[in-house]
């Protein structure tokens, strides 16, 4: 993994009272298989289905998502093969990686009922959009939506009272979301979900972002690479569309700033509610 700038405020955070007391889930085996398949010169189908099918879950993931009304088959698959062919390798490797984080993190709370789902479908919308305006690698903007909360379930499980805090600062109006956390806890999801990131071997830019992404001065502060802060206007983007699609209000910040993404990114209303449609079918399909 190469360096990034993002290494060192990760090194300083992780030095503090509050952050060294957060047990930071290792990899799983299982992703790190995963990256190393996606990593190498010519992309082994063979070896991603041989990685799917070694979980009884995950292979069911896979057909499940094969057979949902988004493939409209006429005969349902029954096999890892024939779904990695329905999907595609790439749409396959990101619900594969869906998939492990999920169970990598697993933690029981109804603040986190919908959690995974949303981040998936989040992760679905940042993919396609960032595809769209930027040409972003999928693997990036797939990632970064899909690791943007990673930090709440991480919290969740390791800080006690984290679950009423987040209740708090969902209530708020007086301060950021972040600034709640801090308050309380002495840090926040945004830093543990970048510490995440980087012990995941995701890119820095991507932590990065992840970092930053309740801090929208960033748009206009070039010491960020310019990935970063589109990054950035993609997760409030991504987060207002699954929003419009799970039938939520849209959010505070979407109110505070989402003119201000919209403005960043180059986008029109018009082109925003085409993406409601047309990233209507994918989200409904989203799941595990």
């Amino acid at each position: 993994m190469t360096t990034h700038p993002i290494d060192q405020d990760i090194q300083q955070a992780r030095v503090a009272p509050a952050v060294r007391a957060i047990v930071i889930p290792p990899c799983p085996e299982a992703l790190q298989r995963l990256q190393a398949i996606m990593a190498a010169p010519e992309l082994d189908t063979g070896a991603i289905d041989q990685l799917a099918s070694s979980d009884v879950a995950m292979a069911a993931a896979l057909i499940r998502q094969a057979n949902s009304p988004l493939h409209a088959l006429a005969q349902p698959v029954q096999t890892v093969g024939m779904a990695l062919t329905v999907l595609g390798l790439r749409p396959a490797v990101q619900l594969l990686s869906a998939f492990i984080t999920r169970h990598a993190l697993q933690v029981r709370s109804p603040l986190l009922e919908h959690f995974w789902e949303s981040s998936h479908r989040r992760a679905i919308a940042c993919e396609h959009v960032g595809r769209l305006l930027y040409s972003f690698d999928p693997g990036l903007g797939y990632s970064f939506g899909l690791f943007l909360h990673v930090g709440m379930p991480v919290l969740v499980k390791a800080v006690r009272g984290y679950a009423g805090t987040v209740t708090e600062a969902l209530a708020r109006q007086d301060r950021t979301f972040t600034q709640t956390e801090n308050a309380s806890h002495r840090t926040d999801h945004a830093v543990v979900g970048a510490i995440v990131a980087r012990t995941w071997h995701l890119p820095g830019d991507v932590a990065q972002a992840i970092w930053l992404h309740h801090d929208f001065s960033c748009l206009q502060d070039e010491k960020f690479s310019p990935t970063v802060r589109q990054l950035v206007a993609l997760g409030l983007l991504a987060e207002y569309l699954v929003h419009h699609h799970e039938g939520l209000a849209p959010s505070r910040e979407w109110g505070q700033h989402g003119a201000a993404c919209m403005e960043f990114l180059q986008v029109s209303h018009d082109e925003l509610n085409h993406w409601v449609d047309e990233l209507y079918p994918a989200l409904e399909a989203a799941g595990f």
